[in-house]
């Protein structure tokens, strides 16, 4: 969705406690969040709860972050690498793409400026109203889907390309159904291009500051991070997989890992997002960007 990392101000990528700065208290308040808990979470509570709070948080979100996203601009993370720049979806004019997750989209209206059909789908009313919105600004309208990215309302075969910019990936229950959908929708030979928090972090608290350098959670551990309201109900559901679970559920959906991009941090660059600071980008790498190709069918 580019919203990139949904490092929303809580935890969005990792989970422990961010700076309460960077918190958008309102949608905790909206939703009653009360506590943080590691526990199971099946993917319809993770769907309801996700869609509840990326509409709860999405005034504030684009508030807080919308200049530094742009509206028509690709932003891959935190970091700051612009497709522009990197090229890793590659020639897309007079091709169809998909951005899974894509927020209020400005990265599906970039790719309608290089001469792309572009898609965006996202689970988030509030995210898509908002790219609507920016559609009309800018005069660069898209189509924009509401969906889960576990069950995408899309033909089989229909895109060249598939991307997403710290959208769905990380608040699915089952990142192989989600994969396994974009092979579904991706022509043989089409590029599926992802960028996640990078798993090394899920063992760092989530603070941008000298605490968030300190390993306090296991990194085997992929219990789901989990904020609850009082009862004990999900307001937001984050899960960490390690780098080998997405190179596995890649490969069982007919994806070739072509290449693994842990974008540096760049100098001169000082913005905070969450978890993301130079202090950390300066040790230990926050995005990890999996790049890869359905496979030919023989």
């Amino acid at each position: 969705m580019v919203t990139p990392p949904p490092p929303t101000p809580r935890t969005p990528p990792t989970p422990q406690t961010a700076p309460a700065a960077d918190r958008h208290e309102r949608a905790e308040q909206r939703l009653h969040t009360a506590g943080v808990a590691y526990r199971p979470v099946d993917s319809a509570e993770a769907a309801s709860a996700n869609l509840a709070w990326w509409d709860a948080d999405a005034d504030d979100y684009h508030a807080t972050h919308g200049e530094f996203l742009g509206e028509s601009d690709f932003r891959w993370c935190p970091e700051g690498l612009l497709e522009a720049d990197a090229r890793l979806l590659g020639e897309v004019r007079d091709t169809d793409v998909l951005e899974v997750g894509c927020g209020s989209a400005p990265c599906t209206r970039w790719l309608h400026t290089q001469g792309a059909r572009a898609v965006g789908v996202d689970l988030s009313g509030g995210m898509l109203r908002h790219g609507l919105a920016a559609g009309e600004r800018t005069g660069i309208r898209v189509p924009l889907v509401q969906a889960n990215a576990e069950r995408l309302p899309l033909a089989g075969d229909s895109f060249d390309t598939a991307c997403s910019a710290f959208g769905a990936v990380p608040f699915v229950a089952s990142v192989e159904t989600l994969f396994a959908e974009v092979a579904r929708v991706l022509r043989p030979g089409g590029r599926w291009v992802f960028a996640v928090t990078h798993p090394m972090r899920w063992i760092f608290p989530d603070d941008p500051g000298p605490t968030g350098l300190t390993a306090t959670q296991p990194y085997f551990d992929r219990t789901p991070y989990v904020e609850v309201d009082a009862d004990g109900r999900a307001t937001y559901v984050e899960y960490h997989r390690t780098m080998g679970d997405y190179v596995r559920a890649l490969a069982a959906a007919g994806f070739r890992l072509t290449d693994l991009i842990e974008p540096e941090w760049p100098e001169g660059h000082t913005r905070t997002w969450g978890q993301w600071s130079p202090l950390r980008g300066k040790l230990f790498p926050g995005t990890a960007i999996f790049h890869t190709v359905k496979e030919r069918q023989t």
